[in-house]
């Protein structure tokens, strides 16, 4: 797992890198040629980390500190290049005359500036040459992946066991084994069909499956049939040697014996012949590529005798593609209130008398299946865990800590291994912006348009030729959303997801990760005095202050989740957060901003939306990265005329609901803006101003708008 997000963290360098010595050599001088050594040092040290992450994530004590090291550089090269900035944007507010003078005032702590990162990059270039030399002394010259190959041995056995799965533990499947055997016998189905089930990993799919594929009604109905457990890494040859085998060994005949030497030609050949006129039945059983149907598919004859192929994944995309066959999709559905909890009882009160539950035991055992939402693999891991505690302080203990349970009980570690291969398999990119929904609260309801804002603030949308920033991240979404890492909500009238949440095992196995990784963290009392390297921080905490978060100075985002509402005290913004890129203060008992939030030049999205803030500071006009404002329910009224300096704004949002609403209609007011807003260029979405003449005259310049809305 440590390789996975070192290797983000250093792809995510090397991108910052290029773009520093592209883009801002005028500012870097002669920084240029440390920058350029440190990235070509990284380039190098991510092919080890290709190989640590092929590894599957059990490292060796000397691999594991070797591949920290690197993540830690890649963040302390990271923070010093915008250390630098932040000394460099202050000579750059303010008109030219401000600029000149303050540039000829502040020349030497500049050049100081310059010699202290120079003197920083000279000490990180020294750690990774240490680092090197550490790496050539712990042998660590190519990691080989062998946990790997046991973990893919364990989840194809868990796959396997599903055969064997006694009919009376069969809970809340049954209408979807019946439509199931209906698409596979249906007689005027004459040409071959594809079926996919698609769900997220635990859901049942091989389960329900098996189920279907062992029924006698199936078994009659094809002359011939084969099961073919795929996972992530596979070879198409031995895929099919396994189909050759699975045909020949269910009729009881003796398989060539040259099958283990036969090439690619050999093998399609083989099975054309064999299968011939037959009806077959094949079970691709976890499915990860849309390139597996291609290469297999001209091994597969169609003579239209209604031949079936089923198809396992957790990818809506692969699900849906084109078969050039007729096909259909089924998508596994959660276990609704009264089939989980009969599943959970059948696991962890298999013991009691009608495998009931003690009536101590009744509100924790809810609580703990409420925590599965429906999935069968949570739902039976969770109940054999807890089939051997019989005391409530027990039963209690694995509610409040279930990330502990997690992480230590061997019992759970089959699930979180299944879990976890589909964050394993997300791209380094998408991987960030998985972990960011995690530090939402449990059960949170994320909107799309939010989500999609903080992942551009937070830098984690690669810059792609001819396409938007909004237009990657709604993609990014769409994928995490289509490899069921996310369950949508709810969608627009056009069928476009608009919220989701993550599940909350998912959440716990990402909030694991995410505090490994120093990614991010939840705040909490008792640790928020102690040093933390934690990137991003959560406050879910009820307390009347945000306490001085002391070792957190390198934070980049900043989420609150006090509700005033439950919470009135004001709450005191944490300070010496210069690097800061998001603040997040949706909700937040807060009534004032401090005039010292013009510092954070990092700034890329400001919300205080819902809050008891009347004004904004002066000095937001040197937020110069800022990319959102939301102050929409505010008590903001008029906007300082400094808004007209962010130059990178994109959206606006600053409408307020009138008491006078009703159940019908809603009632909006808008906030006064400086007659030179339409200066801001790039503005997508400015919502809602009160309209005023000369805006409504220059409005046509502000081409980039998507969503303009006004009031009187």
């Amino acid at each position: 797992m440590g390789a996975i997000m070192a290797q983000a963290a250093a792809d995510y360098l090397i991108r910052k890198l290029t773009s520093a010595i592209e883009n801002e050599a005028s500012l870097i001088g002669g920084l240029r040629d440390e920058l350029h050594e440190i990235k070509l040092e990284f380039i190098s040290m991510r092919s080890f980390l290709e190989d640590a992450d092929k590894k599957g994530g059990v490292l060796t004590q000397g691999e594991r500190a070797w591949v920290g090291s690197i993540r830690d550089l890649a963040h302390e090269v990271e923070d010093a290049i915008d250390e630098f900035m932040y000394h460099v944007n202050k000579q750059h507010n303010g008109g030219k005359f401000t600029s000149l003078l303050y540039q000829t005032i502040r020349l030497p702590k500049n050049l100081w500036a310059r010699h202290q990162i120079a003197i920083k990059l000279q000490k990180i270039n020294r750690k990774i040459k240490s680092i090197d030399e550490r790496r050539k002394r712990f042998a660590i010259e190519r990691i080989e992946g062998t946990s790997s190959v046991e973990d893919q041995k364990t989840l194809f056995n868990y796959a396997e066991s599903s055969f064997f799965i006694k009919e009376d533990k069969l809970v809340g499947i049954e209408d979807d084994n019946k439509l199931l055997v209906k698409w596979l016998t249906e007689e005027e189905q004459q040409c071959s069909t594809v079926i996919s089930v698609v769900g997220m990993g635990g859901s049942g799919k091989t389960t329900l499956v098996s189920k279907a594929f062992n029924s006698l009604i199936v078994k009659r109905h094809f002359d011939c049939h084969a099961w073919i457990t795929v996972s992530q890494k596979y070879v198409v040859d031995d895929l099919l040697r396994r189909m050759i085998e699975e045909f020949y060994g269910a009729a009881k005949e003796t398989v060539p014996t040259n099958l283990n030497t036969m090439g690619f030609r050999e093998l399609v050949s083989t099975l054309l012949s064999y299968l011939g006129a037959k009806r077959y039945l094949i079970i691709l059983d976890d499915v990860w590529s849309s390139k597996l149907w291609e290469e297999i598919n001209v091994s597969l004859p169609d003579e239209g005798c209604g031949s079936r192929v089923i198809l396992t994944t957790r990818n809506e995309n692969i699900a849906s593609s084109s078969f050039g066959v007729k096909s259909h999709v089924h998508h596994v559905k959660p276990l609704g209130e009264k089939e989980a909890w009969e599943l959970f009882s059948l696991k962890a009160f298999s013991n009691n008398l009608g495998r009931l539950c003690p009536q101590e035991l009744q509100i924790l055992a809810r609580k703990l299946v409420d925590k599965c939402e429906g999935l069968p693999l949570a739902l039976v891991a969770l109940g054999s865990a807890m089939s051997s505690k019989k005391l409530v302080s027990e039963w209690q203990k694995v509610n409040n800590s279930l990330d502990f349970e997690l992480r230590n009980n061997p019992s759970l570690q089959k699930m979180k291994l299944i879990l976890l291969i589909s964050f394993n398999e997300l791209p380094y990119n998408l991987k960030h912006c998985f972990l960011y929904c995690c530090l939402f609260p449990e059960d949170y309801v994320l909107k799309r348009k939010r989500l999609i804002r903080l992942w551009m603030a937070d830098r984690f949308v690669e810059k792609v030729k001819g396409i938007t920033p909004e237009e990657v991240a709604d993609s990014y979404l769409m994928e995490l959303i289509h490899r069921n890492m996310l369950q949508v909500v709810r969608r627009n009238p056009s069928g476009r997801p608009k919220r989701c949440k993550l599940h909350d095992l998912l959440r716990e196995i990402a909030l694991s990760i995410a505090a490994a990784e120093n990614f991010g963290a939840l705040y909490d009392d008792e640790e928020a005095s102690k040093e933390s390297g934690a990137r991003r921080l959560s406050i879910q905490t009820i307390t009347e202050q945000i306490k001085s978060l002391n070792g957190m100075s390198k934070l980049r985002s900043l989420l609150v989740f006090i509700d005033y509402r439950i919470s009135p005290s004001l709450v005191t913004l944490p300070t010496g957060l210069r690097l800061l890129r998001v603040l997040d203060l949706q909700r937040a008992p807060i009534k004032k901003l401090p005039d010292e939030l013009g510092v954070l030049f990092n700034l890329r999205y400001l919300s205080l939306k819902a809050t008891n803030v009347k004004e904004l500071p002066k000095s937001i006009g040197r937020l110069s990265n800022l990319q959102t404002l939301d102050v929409a329910h505010t008590r903001i009224e008029v906007l300082p005329t400094g808004i007209t300096n962010l130059k990178n704004l994109r959206y606006l949002v600053m409408f307020r609901s009138s008491p006078h609403g009703t159940e019908v209609f809603e009632y909006y007011f808008g906030i006064r803006t400086p007659p030179n807003i339409y200066k801001l260029k790039n503005l997508q979405v400015l919502s809602c101003v009160e309209a005023e003449s000369d805006l409504m005259r220059r409005i046509r310049s502000m081409t980039q708008l998507t969503r303009f809305s006004i009031t009187r």
